[in-house]
């Protein structure tokens, strides 16, 4: 299995041979759905929380007294009965929304995503995506380069998860200069995951020779 490989400009820039194992799969809706799911249950933030009427302020004296006045007996202004009072069987953040996945689980389906794309066209080879200096001129004209490709048209026009960029080594001034374009995001290749690749709809590699082999690895950690 061989892909194209294109440099910065949008020329082709030589070929390279894909693992069957990795770019060769099948789809299999279940098992995605089943990592993605799991790994966005772990990765929620748990903010609803509410007071019972313990943790209000307020409420140490009685109302009123418990006879005489006419009005409902309370106790105190704790009571969820009134404004301001604790609330009853409320959301806490005791809750753990946490959801285990297996390794090789989440290694499949990253390849099973992977391999998806590729039949769709949507993964772009570069040979080399690296900036010298911060400058989002500079990364903007790269992916209007890309852009001019074959079926990557709407890389740079499109509004929102346009691209998912990855790099094999980590380049502050490269990620600083695609920071300011909302519509893509730059990462390491070693922290690809199955919940960005379906995210975007696009997948750009940089430096596929070096790349590759650390997603090969993904199955062996």
């Amino acid at each position: 299995m061989e892909t194209v490989i294109y440099n910065t400009k949008g020329k082709e820039a030589g070929k390279i041979s894909l693992p069957e194992a990795v770019f060769g799969l099948k789809w299999n809706a279940d098992l995605v759905h089943q990592v993605v799911t799991s790994m966005e249950s772990s990765a929620r933030t748990n903010v609803a929380h509410t007071k019972n009427r313990g943790d209000v302020r307020g409420g140490g004296k009685k109302p009123w007294q418990q006879k005489g006045t006419g009005r409902a007996r309370h106790g105190s202004i704790r009571s969820p009965l009134w404004r301001k009072g604790g609330v009853t069987h409320g959301p806490l953040k005791e809750e753990n929304f946490e959801r285990k996945v297996n390794k090789k689980m989440k290694a499949k389906a990253l390849y099973t995503i992977l391999s998806s794309k590729l039949k769709k066209g949507q993964i772009l080879f570069v040979d080399d995506i690296s900036m010298t200096a911060p400058k989002t001129k500079d990364a903007v004209s790269v992916v209007s380069n890309l852009s001019k490709i074959k079926g990557y048209t709407d890389l740079l026009s499109k509004r929102k998860n346009s691209a998912y960029i990855n790099l094999a080594d980590k380049n502050i001034n490269t990620e600083k200069s695609f920071r300011n374009m909302n519509n893509l995001v730059v990462d390491e290749i070693r922290n690809m995951n199955p919940v960005d690749l379906m995210k975007y709809k696009y997948v750009v590699i940089s430096n596929p020779e070096k790349a590759l082999p650390q997603i090969v690895n993904k199955l062996d950690k």
